[in-house]
């Protein structure tokens, strides 16, 4: 082996393990770049779909989940949060797929299942030729529960697709999830590969600098990024996001006194995750009776989100016409109320971001409220785009109502935003190129030169030999 073909067997390649199908079988009823996608996705076989609320990531999984059927006569699983697979089953009716909620094995049938991830422990996945993970953030949490158990339990399956609006908000470690879970590499291949400890925290890696391209080329051999049509070479028409209106309401403090026993001017923000839940309750009455006020003086519909129990029990007596959703409901509440919220039925939608937060589609809705904000950038990401996404027609107003204490919250929730929009962007700059040359099957065309005549150097660029 000479060098060049070591440096070769250094390159980091990932073979399709797909099949190829004409772009004239997918459904006419998908956009263009939606069907080069679907296209791209079979022949890899194995793909992540990083795209931005709105833009049809529903049909695209569906369309994927129908063709490897098709292709294999092996059945497919879809794993999404609950009241999702509803909303999937209806868009599947719309774009001509038929679609089985089921809760056991014993419950699936021929072709294309849904389940909520809740009662994966109830599915054989040897029975799957494909699985294909709705909401796929789900991964993220790194010593989480379903990260283990849906790798371990899809390591062998043929067919994977992952579909996420936000894969890495705040760092690249989800994306190291994501490659694990379709048998790509390892988070800690990843990790040991493009980047390197940050300092002295372990838990803190930064990407090699000159790893930077070959790592966003990794990537983009496995994963999509977009956040509109426009970011692959695609027509954007239609995908413009209407305004976003951001309001905030500052609740004040009756507690004006600090540790001392001092009177405050004004009240002292809060820098610590206790002294911020400290404030939040202290503040809770008067931040539910602001978001009553806001929301009763409303006519349309209005989505209210909370962190704390008694916030959410609170609120939805101070509002009128209000349906409260809480992790102890029972299920069929849960759909009900949440489905009845997207079809307008349900006039006001009380709930927290980890229950409702994921997945669904709201913007029949422009109207939300935060009742208090969480740390975490992708619950308030995710919380937001229910409504404002590609497919809204009106400006989305959001209420911010928060203690004056909790000023630190705000300031950090806009610090992750930087750094999540920082991040796509990066990860769009580099895969674009790659990617419109995979999805549209363009090759670099070059010729070879043979000479054939022999050179010869004119007499004036000669010199002569002393």
């Amino acid at each position: 082996m000479d060098y060049i073909d070591f440096l070769k067997s250094k390159q980091i390649t990932i073979e399709p393990s797909g099949f190829d199908i004409n772009i004239s079988e997918l459904n006419t009823m998908l956009f263009d770049w939606q069907k080069d996608i679907v296209k791209w996705a079979l022949r890899k076989g194995k793909c992540a779909l990083f795209e931005d609320c709105g833009l049809g990531k529903t049909p695209q999984q569906l369309e994927f989940a129908y063709q490897v059927h098709k292709h294999t006569g092996g059945n497919i699983l879809i794993l999404a949060p609950l009241a999702v697979a509803k909303q999937t089953q209806r868009e599947g009716v719309k774009f001509g797929y038929d679609v089985n909620i089921c809760r056991t094995q014993s419950d699936v049938k021929q072709g294309i299942n849904i389940t909520n991830y809740e009662m994966l422990k109830h599915f054989d996945a040897s029975k799957f030729i494909g699985i294909v993970l709705d909401e796929s953030s789900i991964l993220k949490n790194q010593t989480g529960k379903y990260k283990k158990m849906i790798i371990d339990l899809f390591k062998e399956t043929p067919y994977k697709m992952a579909c996420t609006a936000t894969p890495a908000p705040n760092d690249f470690m989800e994306l190291g999830t994501h490659s694990e879970f379709l048998g790509i590499m390892t988070q800690t291949e990843m990790l040991s590969t493009f980047f390197v400890h940050d300092g002295g925290e372990t838990s803190k890696w930064r990407l090699k600098g000159h790893a930077e391209s070959k790592f966003f080329e990794w990537v983009a051999n496995w994963a999509c990024c977009m956040t509109s049509p426009a970011d692959l070479g695609y027509d954007e028409n239609g995908y413009n996001l209407p305004q976003l209106n951001i309001i905030e309401h500052i609740v004040k403090s009756d507690d004006l006194v600090d540790d001392e026993g001092q009177m405050m001017l004004c009240a002292e923000t809060s820098l610590s995750l206790l002294e911020r839940r400290q404030a939040r309750k202290s503040s809770l009455k008067k931040r539910v009776e602001c978001a009553a006020e806001i929301a009763n003086n409303i006519d349309s519909q209005v989505l209210v989100w909370c962190d704390l129990n008694d916030e959410s029990a609170e609120l939805t007596k101070a509002i009128n016409d209000a349906v409260e959703v809480k992790g102890s409901d029972e299920d069929d509440h849960k759909t009900s109320a949440m489905v009845g919220f997207a079809n307008g039925k349900v006039k006001v939608l009380v709930s927290k971001p980890k229950i409702a937060g994921f997945g669904m589609n709201w913007q029949n809705c422009n109207n939300i409220i935060f009742v208090g904000l969480s740390d975490s950038f992708e619950a308030y990401y995710q919380a937001v785009r229910r409504c404002w996404r590609f497919g809204q027609t009106k400006e989305v107003n959001v209420h911010i109502i928060i203690s004056e204490k909790e000023g630190a919250v705000k300031a950090n929730i806009e610090r992750k935003q930087s750094d999540a929009k920082r991040m796509t962007s990066e990860l769009v700059k580099f895969t674009k190129d790659i990617l419109q040359a995979e999805l549209k099957s363009t090759t670099r065309i070059s010729e070879s030169y043979i000479a054939c005549d022999k050179m010869i150097v004119p007499n004036w660029l000669r010199s002569e030999i002393i």
